[in-house]
């Protein structure tokens, strides 16, 4: 007879041991069955080429972060976090017990129960048995009784792998504090054990379960830097538009989804009534590759993503940001985008619109250079030459937006008090930031390598700017290009003179600042903009703040494509700031100021003041100082 598995000087019988192989066989059996096939779709794919070769100790110490510490998880959800957090610690905790637990039955011990570290072990791991069972229940109340609407329909194999999980806890309880050893009741309890590790191990692969295996290669395996957009391969890579376009970085973050619904909860497009879904897109992603495999020439957009989603994505990067298993959204749906765009299947008057304007003009808006010009002449703007101590570089915003140049010439403001040089370059076309979002790589790099010929003319050691968007692209995007820039965005730059520049008054004024994007997500870079405010204003904050900020709607290149289905994310952001009472919003984005601009003027047109930090210092400058 097999004993308890307390009692490790077991006696199982021939028919016993031959029994228990039979039924693991049948485990591993079904279990690779199913999970090879996903391997093989996985190593079948093509080679990723984002990701970096010489970044590992990067990864393990964001391996240890987020897969062993669990912190993401817990961070971004805490009470549901901490709950998932002490199941995985608990399986981590089984795994010596369930190897112990199966040599038992072929006669073996790996542990002794009788020993100080086995008894240690088995105390431990009846702790986290505990704390298993109540996260488990408390998942499971969540998930069936209160059903947030981010986690989608209720699916029967979760409630199944749930109570597989507390069986497995009940029964590890009851062998150890309840049951006498060598008892019927104890062998009973001993192979219900058994039997529940063997269903459940197929299970895994089947369910969305299968992140338990996948998650930490794709968390270790995420490319060098926040929604980092791969280069494409030669000529005949389009992005991606059939099964021949996955890469094996693509094909093992669809297939590690837990669809735990953090991204929709977070995605502003989802928030205001659009169809976007990025769960639904990686989930479509994933179907494909069950359907199809590597390698299909079927192609994904419309009947597995419906092309309609990628076009309302502001590359926020709340999704990809929230993901507790490494899912890179936005390379992703980028991906999808060049496959519409350089298959010539998207057509858009407001996105060919801007293609064009960006091929004539140079910038974004469409303006004649000699706007530009003027404004640089009107205001005395000196040119760089290389002496002075920064590149000033004004964007398609600083260079022909109102608010832009009202921007621009806050910050010259405060250089000229601060003492900073700095000068414009003679010609500048636009970033590319919004065509390389919408998947139109071919002007992208054409408008790098431009920039960049000029750029070297003059070979700036440092370089700012007001907007995050072209700090991200100069910074990295042109790297593809054999750009190797130094640029940093003016709220950095300001905090660093934060002590050069006058304190405010004692009534200080309301100021509720908006967390861009690209500045917070993209660069994070969270304090320093706050810094300056508080250096003349007092900062409060929204609800939805910092990591957690809520999209004006601009980026991806939604600021030229149009009027939005469904509320307007910038009217959605706009309430989100003027429900805090301030009397300021302040930006540090020239994007974020036009959206908000139109949204505060047509929902709050006594409300309060829209001002970039750059207006803030500025505003705190001595008079003769603001008059030039």
């Amino acid at each position: 007879m097999v004993h308890s598995v307390q009692n490790f000087m077991l006696e199982p019988t021939g028919a016993e041991v031959a029994l228990l192989l039979t039924l693991t066989a049948a485990s591993v059996f079904f279990f690779l069955r199913r999970f090879a096939p996903v391997v093989a779709i996985i190593r079948a794919s093509k080679s990723d080429p984002g990701i970096l070769p010489d970044a590992h100790a990067k990864r393990f110490m964001r391996f240890v972060w987020e897969v062993l510490l669990q912190a993401k998880v817990i961070k971004e959800r805490p009470l549901p976090g901490i709950a998932h957090a002490f199941v995985f610690w608990g399986f981590l905790s089984f795994a010596l017990v369930t190897i112990n637990h199966f040599a038992a039955g072929f006669g073996m011990r790996v542990l002794d129960r009788e020993g100080l570290f086995g008894s240690l072990y088995y105390a431990l791991a009846a702790l986290f048995a505990i704390a298993v069972i109540l996260s488990i229940i408390g998942l499971a109340t969540r998930r069936f009784i209160v059903q947030p609407k981010w986690l989608g329909p209720v699916s029967k194999e979760s409630g199944l792998i749930s109570l597989l999980i507390l069986l497995l806890m009940i029964t590890y309880l009851a062998d150890y504090v309840w049951l006498v050893e060598s008892s019927p009741a104890a062998w009973t309890n001993w192979w219900l054990h058994t039997v529940v590790l063997l269903v459940f191990l197929p299970l895994v692969p089947h369910t969305k379960h299968l992140h338990l295996l996948l998650s930490p290669v794709t968390i270790y395996l995420k490319r060098g830097s926040f929604s980092r957009i791969p280069p494409l391969e030669g000529d005949e890579d389009f992005g991606i538009v059939t099964g021949k376009d996955i890469t094996d970085i693509v094909a093992l973050q669809a297939f590690s989804c837990v669809e735990c619904g953090r991204c929709t909860e977070h995605c502003p497009a989802n928030n205001t009534g659009k169809l976007l879904d990025p769960k639904k897109i990686i989930l479509g992603v994933r179907q494909y590759l069950r359907d199809h495999g590597a390698n299909s020439d079927e192609p994904i957009v419309d009947k597995y993503v419906p092309e309609k989603m990628l076009w309302q994505c502001t590359s926020c990067g709340a999704c990809e940001y929230q993901c507790p298993v490494g899912i890179e959204h936005l390379p992703i749906i980028v991906g999808l985008r060049r496959g519409q765009v350089n298959t010539g299947k998207w057509e858009d008057e407001q996105g060919g619109k801007l293609f064009i304007n960006l091929e004539r003009n140079g910038n974004a808006l469409g303006m004649a250079p000699s706007e530009r010009d003027k404004f640089i002449q009107k205001n005395a703007i000196p040119i760089f030459d290389g002496s002075q101590d920064y590149c000033l570089w004004l964007g398609c915003m600083g260079s022909y937006d109102p608010r832009g140049r009202e921007i621009i010439l806050s910050l010259i403001e405060v250089f000229r008090y601060l003492g900073v040089t700095y000068g414009v370059l003679k010609k500048e076309r636009c970033t590319g930031d919004p065509v390389r979002r919408l998947g139109n790589d071919y002007l992208f790099t054409e408008l790098a390598e431009q920039n960049l010929s000029q750029i070297k003319t003059v070979n700036p050691a440092r370089m700012i700017s007001i907007c995050p968007h072209c700090v991200r692209t100069i910074a990295e995007d042109w790297n593809e290009a054999g750009a190797e820039l130094k640029i940093e965005h003016h709220s950095e730059f300001l905090a660093k003179h934060i002590n050069g520049l006058p304190e405010g008054l004692a009534d200080r004024t309301k100021v509720v600042f908006h967390d861009p994007c690209y500045l917070g997500r993209y660069r994070d870079v969270y304090d320093e903009p706050r810094d300056v405010v508080e250096r003349s204003a007092s900062v409060i904050e929204p609800d939805r703040t910092q990591e957690r900020s809520f999209c004006c709607g601009a980026g991806g290149g939604r600021a030229f494509l149009g009027e939005e289905e469904g509320k307007r994310v910038s009217i959605e952001r706009a309430e989100q700031l003027i429900s805090t009472g301030a009397e300021v919003v302040g930006a540090a984005c020239p994007f974020c100021n036009t959206m908000f601009r139109d949204a505060l003027a047509q929902i709050a047109p006594n409300g309060p003041k829209l001002l970039d930090i750059a207006q803030i210092a500025a505003q705190s400058l001595p008079k003769t100082t603001q008059s030039g």
